[in-house]
């Protein structure tokens, strides 16, 4: 029982993260000095896609859900969980390319937020 508990709750931050990488940009134009845990978010996220390492994450629980006598995660969190439920897998690139988005949407945003809060004009 357990060991079910700590995978659960691997798999909720697991996918906490995930939409923090997407949206956490957001939470910084509220909390500027957020902007650098989220910085690091999606170079975190950033590296696992690119270089295709293993999530840490990934990796307990499936540790834990096969001590908790399931079947682990045979091919990943995103691949398990995502790929095929939230979207089909054709579409991995798509799904990709709107969480960048997403993420360049955010900083701009905080950019244009903290040029107007100090002042800061572009000159054209």
């Amino acid at each position: 029982m357990p060991y079910r508990v700590l995978a659960d709750a691997t798999m909720l931050l697991h996918l906490a993260f995930l939409a923090y990488v997407a949206l956490g940009g957001f939470l910084a134009w509220r909390w500027p000095r957020a902007i650098w845990a989220h910085l690091a978010a999606v170079g975190w996220g950033l590296a696992t896609v690119a270089l295709r390492l293993n999530c840490p994450l990934t990796h307990i629980e499936d540790w834990a859900r096969r001590r908790a006598g399931q079947r682990g995660l045979p091919d990943g969190f995103v691949d398990h969980y995502l790929t095929g439920v939230v979207y089909p897998e054709r579409h991995t690139g798509l799904a990709q390319l709107a969480v960048a988005a997403a993420v360049a949407v955010s900083w701009a945003g905080l950019t244009a937020r903290r040029r107007r809060a100090t002042g800061v004009r572009r000159r054209d």
